[in-house]
């Protein structure tokens, strides 16, 4: 396993780890048309191609293939924080977040931010992240919950 910091030539790559990841999510959480939505970002919305252009972050390669990845945009967010569906549960989101938040920290940022997902916040609160509020946002007229949380580093 490889810890690499992303560059542009990862751009697709990480649109087929997005794909992926929400793909695989249990349907009892989020619906297949959720699912659709959620995942269609990837090509169809600005900011989601700004941050990956604009992010810093990094990835994990495990045998010549990126497996999961994270960023920040702006510097005090954590913006994206994917695995592939076959990769998740085995502790690469924890790296990938314990690495961002160690930068953070080296470039003198006190508070991280995020936006996590039904599936995401459990790593967020392991990871002793703090929930200030449960939100509805609306993306493409379809309603999704997610948590605004916060950390103090």
């Amino acid at each position: 396993m490889n810890l690499k910091q992303i560059t542009s030539k990862n751009q697709l790559d990480l649109k087929k780890i997005y794909f992926d990841s929400i793909m695989s999510i249990d349907e009892r959480i989020y619906s297949k048309e959720q699912k659709r939505t959620w995942a269609s970002q990837a090509w169809d919305n600005e900011i989601f191609n700004l941050t990956i252009n604009k992010g810093q972050g990094w990835l994990i390669e495990k045998e010549n293939n990126i497996i999961a990845f994270a960023l920040r945009y702006p510097n005090n967010k954590i913006a994206l924080l994917y695995c592939k569906g076959d990769s998740q549960r085995k502790g690469y989101g924890t790296k990938l977040l314990n690495k961002l938040e160690k930068e953070a920290k080296k470039e003198g940022l006190h508070l991280l931010s995020t936006e996590a997902s039904l599936i995401s916040y459990k790593l967020f609160l392991r990871n002793n992240w703090e929930i200030i509020r449960k939100e509805k946002i609306i993306i493409k007229n379809i309603i999704f919950e997610r948590y605004k949380m916060i950390k103090n580093l």
